[in-house]
């Protein structure tokens, strides 16, 4: 009597109907892994409470789209089509974010076809690799300091290239020139680089250093920022 009441308008004999019991299982599989996930990817990580609920929740999103679309290819073709207009709807993220929202797509895209076993599977192995590789620092290089942003404001008569090589090869490992902007109608420019300091360096001398050369004007180091472009 239950599964009536859950009976769609255009169900025909010919076309196979998830019982509630099916639907509710899948959901809240879906709905355990998503936490799973999303602790994961918080694990020592920075994230907005938006993004980690959305985390939790997208494969339960996911899996009852799937389950509902169940074979029907029309279905799943504006499902496509809704997909594509929320991600142009949607801000761009950083290459970790959009790593966290194909593995929760990938969970609840298991979960609704009904292979649970496989889905809680899948979250394990990757939440398991996630954290491991945050533990080890995957990634960053070794015996150097975590890369930062550099803003120096200069003077429109003193010539930004080169002027600061010598003060980066004595404080960074590496340094990279991101832009360069004009301001105060044009008298000064804000130069904005990517820094990585040596180990043990002092950021208060590599600071004094900088502003001997840019007359005491404004200087910002803190960390690092990334365009929405870069991954």
């Amino acid at each position: 009597m239950l599964n009536d009441l859950f009976n769609g308008l255009f169900d025909t004999e010919y076309q196979s109907v998830i019982s509630v019991t099916d639907f509710l299982l899948c959901l809240g599989v879906s709905l355990a892994l998503g936490l799973v996930l999303a602790l994961c990817f918080r694990y020592k990580n920075k994230l907005t409470k938006s993004f980690s609920v959305a985390v939790a929740l997208l494969p339960a999103a996911v899996c009852v789209v799937i389950m509902l679309v169940n074979g029907n290819i029309g279905a799943g073709v504006a499902v496509a089509g809704a997909f594509s207009l929320v991600r142009f709807r949607s801000a761009a993220g950083s290459a970790k974010e959009i790593v966290a929202v194909f593995m929760a797509m990938g969970a609840g895209l298991i979960a609704g076809m009904g292979y649970l076993a496989y889905a809680a599977l899948f979250t394990g192995i990757m939440g398991a690799a996630f954290v491991l590789y945050t533990l080890v620092k995957f990634g960053e290089e070794k015996g150097s300091s975590a890369e930062k942003t550099l803003r120096i404001t200069i003077p429109e008569d003193l010539n930004y290239t080169g002027v600061f090589d010598d003060v980066f090869g004595e404080y960074t490992v590496s340094n990279r020139r991101v832009s360069v902007k004009t301001t105060n109608m044009g008298s000064m420019f804000k130069l904005r680089y990517n820094v990585t300091l040596k180990p043990g360096a002092d950021e208060k001398a590599f600071l004094d250093a900088l502003r001997l050369r840019n007359g005491n004007l404004d200087i910002l180091l803190n960390e690092a920022e990334y365009d929405s472009g870069d991954l």
